[in-house]
């Protein structure tokens, strides 16, 4: 069974003599895709004998993402949500954020393809209720708390029958619910007893939740999700691993939209050499309004400080427009 198409990212190259230029978005829509037509196939048991060649292929596109342009990669977590479903965009937000916590740890290699393998898969037990519970309002009734609580047990199950044999793939997995201080899900371990991998997949699936648009819970602010995981530091996440993801994305995430001293709504383009005074376009103006092209803002000159960071629904309540991620980053971000 070939279920993987031939796209623009599998012809691009980094040395300028492909007629494609490099996108970090282009490599990962065509993740996303191949994703999105793989994970049903292991969840109704239907697996292709290649599967793992071809997980490892959408492992690859991520990294290739990281290695076009990091900056393009991060902000396409908050930017490039469309054509996906929230469970395959929440894999593969994930899998950016544990593929650069990984090289910020310095892994070997193999430990950073088992991670970003787990963050794609994470939720392959219960991928057909996933985008039903995004969208449901009101409190989980108890059939449906009970297949969340079930879930990574359940992944486990899936992946091995789809004949995924990588033990720290699969403990990720099984572990990316449970909880510092031992309250979380489904064995209630704790510290040490969780595995150190499972331990970053954990901070990942936290951060992209807490920046994701859903209908039960308010979306927040890249900076206020940083802080409230290190407020969380050693009840549900590492410690450790939560000042290691403020410093892997800065103060002020890429993507994160900003508003300026003097009014004016930006977008964070690029990590600037502190972490408080990022490089940034503005896209709105409060007197004259949308601009038509971004303009590069020095956020550490006097009215063009960066006042608060907003979340998507915070900037279009100020008449910001929708940003088309080329407009900022150029053919790097290119769909």
């Amino acid at each position: 069974m070939n279920i993987r198409k031939v796209t623009a990212a599998d012809h691009e190259d980094y040395s300028g003599q492909s007629s494609v230029p490099a996108s970090a978005v282009r490599k990962l829509n065509a993740a996303g895709q191949q994703l999105a037509a793989l994970l049903p196939l292991i969840e109704h048991g239907a697996a292709p004998h290649d599967v793992v060649a071809r997980l490892e292929m959408v492992a690859g596109l991520v990294a290739k993402a990281v290695a076009v342009d990091t900056d393009v990669a991060v902000a396409a977590i908050l930017h490039n949500q469309q054509g996906l479903s929230y469970s395959i965009r929440h894999s593969l937000n994930s899998a950016i954020i544990v593929h650069l916590l990984g090289q910020a740890r310095q892994l070997a290699a193999q430990d950073v393809r088992s991670l970003t393998l787990a963050a794609l898969t994470m939720n392959v037990g219960m991928l057909a209720q996933h985008q039903r519970l995004q969208e449901c309002s009101e409190e989980l009734c108890s059939s449906d708390r009970a297949m969340v609580l079930n879930h990574c047990e359940r992944g486990v199950q899936l992946l091995r029958a789809a004949g995924i044999d990588d033990a720290r793939w699969l403990e990720c997995v099984l572990h990316h619910h449970e909880n510092e201080d031992g309250s979380g899900y489904p064995l209630r371990k704790s510290g040490a007893q969780i595995p150190p991998l499972a331990r970053l997949l954990a901070l990942a699936d936290r951060y992209c939740a807490r920046v994701s648009e859903r209908a039960y819970r308010k979306t927040m602010a890249p900076n206020l999700a940083l802080r409230d995981l290190l407020l969380d530091a050693n009840v549900t996440v590492d410690g450790n691993l939560a000042p290691m993801l403020i410093r892997a994305l800065g103060i002020y995430p890429v993507g994160t939209y900003v508003r300026l001293l003097n009014g004016e709504v930006a977008v964070v383009a690029r990590r600037g050499v502190q972490s408080t005074t990022p490089q940034v376009e503005t896209i709105l103006c409060p007197r004259s309004g949308p601009l038509a092209r971004s303009e590069p803002r020095d956020t550490r000159a006097g009215v063009h400080g960066i006042r608060d960071a907003l979340t998507t629904a915070q900037a279009a309540a100020l008449q910001a427009p929708p940003l088309r991620m080329e407009q900022v980053w150029g053919g790097r971000a290119a769909a």
